[in-house]
C-alpha cells in the first residue's frame, strides 16, 4: 500500500497518531539501576542511552535531558557515550532516611519525536554510620542500700544505618558489681538495663566508672561508646568511730577555768548529714564531773570548768559519746581517764602535845617533853615532811614514827643560868617551792625540890628529927600542951592557903604558820588537896601528908619542903599520941 501524505492530510495525521502512541508504550517500559552510597563522582550507573534504544548521535539532535524530581544533581548522563555516572555525594540516610527502601526517580524525555522514560536508581546502604549513644557521659545515682538485682533502664544508642548494618550488640567493660540486660524482640532492642550484682558500699567504693559499648552488623563493625558513672548515694550504714577507746591524761590541780584537757575525735564514713557527729557526756555521768568539765559538742573539745582539787579526787573517769545525725542516728562511745597532778599548795600542819612542862632543873637527860604530829595532805614529795629545832640549846627532835617527833632533854639544864626557853619547831615539806609551818614552844625551868628524905644524912634533916623528939617528950609531960599543939597544928591545915600559893601553872604554846598566824594556851590545872577539912575532931583527926604541888621559887620552896616533911611526921605521930591517950583515959 502507498500512502501519499499530500493526497490526504486526515490520513497523515492519523499516522502521527499511532505513531506517538507506538513509541509512549515503548518509552513507559522503566529502567532499574542501583548504586552504592557515598559513591565518588563519576561511578557507573548504567548506559542508559543504550538500554533505552536511543543512538549515540541522536541524543544532541533530538535534545535528550533527564530530570529528577528531588536533587538533579545527584546522577547525570554523558551525552558523548550515553553512560549515566554520580554526579554527586549521595547519602542514603539523609535522602531515604531509615527507609527500607532508598531510589532515585529520574525521567529520561527526548523530542523529534517526543519520548518519555521513567528510570529507577536505587541506592543501596553502606555501614558508614556508627552507633551513637544519645549522650557521650551518662550520670547514675544509686543508693547504696539497693539489693543486689535492681535493675536501672538506660537508653541504647541508635544507628542510621539500615538492616545488618544496624543490628546493634552491647558489652560491658569487666565490673563486678554490674552487668548489662538487653532486651530484645524480632531482634530490635527495646531496652537496656544496669543490672546491679552485688551490694554496693558507698565507703568503699563511692564511685563506679563504666564503659558500655555498642557494635553494629556491618562489614566492617562499626562501635560506638558511652561513659556511665554511677555514684554511690550514701546511706547511715556506718557509726561514729572514736580514733582511741581510753584518752589517758595528766591535768595539774588548780587549772584555771578554761584549761584544755583533751580533744576527743570520731569519724564517720558516711557522707552528708549522716557523717556529722556530735559530742556529749554520757546520760550517766555524775554532778561533779558535770561541775568540773565542759564539753564542745562540735569539736570535741574538754575543758576545765570548776575546781581541780588533789585533795579531793584524784582521777576522773569521763564517759563521752558521739552520735551522727543520720536516721536513725548512730553511736560511740569513748572513755576518757584524766589523772589529776598533784601541786605543793597544802602548807605541812603541826600538832604539839605537851607531856612535862614546866621541866625540873634536875630532870634527866631523854625526858619527853612534848610529842610533836605533822601531816601534809599533797602526795609524793610535796607531802614529805621533815621537822627542825632552833635554836637547839638543851633540847632536840627525836624521830619516832614516820610523821611524829618527840621534844626531849638533850643536856642538863641549869635555872641559875637561864629560867625559861623558848624553841621554834618547823615542818617543811620536800615540794619545789617547799612550804613549811613553825610552832614555839615555851619551857619553864624551875628549881628542883630540896625535901629531905627518910634516912637522909644532911642538917636539915637532923634538924626535923630533933623537933619530933622534943614533941614526944613534951607529950610525955603534959597532955595539955599535946592537945594544944594538935589543935594549933588542925586549925593551921584547916586555913585556905594564900592566893597563889597553890595556883595553877600556865605553860604556854605559840603556833605560826606561813600561812597566817595562830595561837593558844594550854592551862594545867592543879588539884589543891589540904588535910583536916570540916569541923576538927577532938578525939580522932587524920591528915593528909600530900600538899599541892606549887610551883614556888627561891626560900620559900625549900622551907615547903622541910614544912611538907615536918608535917609529915608530926601527924603521924599525933595520930598514934592520940590513940593511945585515948586507950589510957579509958
Amino acid at each position: 500500500m502507498v500512502f501519499s501524505w499530500r493526497e490526504d492530510p486526515g490520513a497523515q495525521r492519523l499516522l502521527l497518531s499511532l505513531l506517538f502512541l507506538a513509541i509512549w508504550e515503548e518509552g513507559s517500559g522503566q529502567l532499574h539501576y542501583s548504586v552504592l552510597e557515598e559513591a565518588k563522582h563519576g561511578t557507573f550507573v548504567g548506559r542508559i542511552a543504550q538500554d533505552l534504544g536511543l543512538e549515540l548521535e541522536d541524543l544532541v539532535p533530538r535534545l535528550f535531558r533527564v530530570a529528577s524530581k528531588g536533587r538533579a544533581d545527584l546522577l547525570e548522563v554523558n551525552l558523548q557515550n550515553g553512560i549515566l555516572f554520580v554526579n554527586s555525594r549521595i547519602d542514603r540516610e539523609e535522602l531515604c532516611g531509615r527507609s527500607a527502601e532508598c531510589s532515585v526517580h529520574l525521567e529520561v524525555i527526548v523530542e523529534r519525536p517526543l519520548q518519555v522514560f521513567h528510570v529507577e536508581v536505587e541506592v543501596k546502604d553502606i555501614n558508614d554510620n556508627p552507633p551513637v549513644f544519645p549522650m557521650a557521659v551518662k550520670n547514675l545515682f544509686i543508693y547504696e542500700s539497693r539489693q543486689p538485682g535492681s535493675r536501672f533502664s538506660l537508653e541504647g544508642a541508635s544507628d542510621a544505618d539500615i538492616g545488618a548494618n544496624s543490628l546493634l550488640t552491647y558489652s560491658l567493660d569487666s565490673s563486678e558489681y554490674f552487668t548489662l540486660d538487653v532486651k530484645r524482640n524480632d531482634e530490635e532492642i527495646k531496652s537496656l538495663g544496669l543490672v546491679l550484682k552485688k551490694l554496693l558500699n558507698r565507703e568503699d567504693i563511692p564511685n563506679h566508672h563504666l564503659l558500655i559499648k555498642a557494635i553494629d552488623g556491618g562489614k566492617p563493625e562499626l562501635t560506638g561508646t558511652t561513659q556511665l558513672n554511677v555514684t554511690v548515694l550514701d546511706v547511715n550504714d556506718n557509726a561514729p568511730t572514736f580514733e582511741k577507746t581510753v584518752y589517758k591524761v595528766r591535768l595539774f590541780e588548780n587549772a584555771p577555768n578554761g584549761t584544755l584537757v583533751v580533744i576527743v575525735n570520731a569519724s564517720d564514713l558516711d557522707e552528708g548529714i549522716n557523717k556529722d557527729i556530735e559530742y556529749s557526756f554520757n546520760t550517766d555521768i555524775s554532778a561533779d564531773i558535770l561541775s568540773k568539765f565542759h564539753l564542745d559538742p562540735v569539736n570535741g573539745y574538754i575543758s576545765v570548768k570548776g575546781k581541780i582539787d588533789f585533795e579531793e579526787t584524784k582521777s576522773y573517769e569521763i564517759q563521752v559519746e558521739a552520735i551522727d545525725k543520720g536516721t536513725p542516728p548512730m553511736a560511740d562511745h569513748c572513755t576518757v581517764l584524766v589523772e589529776i597532778v598533784d601541786t605543793n599548795d597544802n602548807v605541812p600542819e603541826l600538832y604539839i602535845k605537851s607531856l612535862s612542862l614546866p621541866v625540873l632543873e634536875n630532870s634527866p637527860v631523854g625526858t619527853v617533853i612534848a610529842l610533836i604530829s605533822v601531816s601534809d595532805q599533797d602526795s609524793g614529795a610535796n607531802g614529805q615532811v621533815t621537822c627542825s629545832l632552833t635554836p637547839y640549846g638543851p633540847f632536840k627532835l627525836v624521830s619516832t614514827f614516820k610523821n611524829y617527833y618527840s621534844l626531849v632533854l638533850d643536856s642538863a639544864l641549869d635555872r641559875e643560868s637561864i629560867s625559861d626557853y623558848t624553841v621554834v619547831v618547823t615542818a617543811r615539806d620536800g615540794g619545789s617551792p617547799s612550804l613549811w609551818a613553825t610552832a614555839s614552844v615555851s619551857v619553864e625551868a624551875p628549881k628542883a625540890s630540896s625535901r629531905a628524905m627518910v634516912g637522909a644524912a644532911g642538917p636539915e634533916s637532923t634538924l626535923v628529927d630533933v623537933n619530933v623528939y622534943l614533941i614526944i617528950a613534951i607529950c610525955a609531960v603534959s597532955s595539955l600542951l599535946v592537945l594544944t599543939l594538935l589543935l594549933y597544928t588542925a586549925l593551921r591545915c584547916s586555913a585556905p592557903p594564900p592566893e597563889g600559893a597553890c595556883g595553877p601553872g600556865k605553860p604556854t604554846l605559840v603556833c605560826s604558820s606561813a600561812v597566817g598566824s595562830w595561837s593558844y594556851s594550854q592551862q594545867r590545872r592543879s588539884q589543891r588537896v589540904c588535910s583536916g577539912e570540916g569541923p576538927p575532931k577532938t578525939d580522932l583527926m587524920a591528915f593528909s601528908p600530900s600538899l599541892p604541888p606549887c610551883p614556888v621559887s627561891g626560900d620559900s620552896r625549900e622551907q615547903l619542903a622541910v614544912d611538907v616533911d615536918l608535917s609529915d611526921k608530926v601527924s603521924n605521930f599525933s595520930l598514934f599520941f592520940l590513940k593511945y591517950s585515948y586507950f589510957y583515959s579509958l
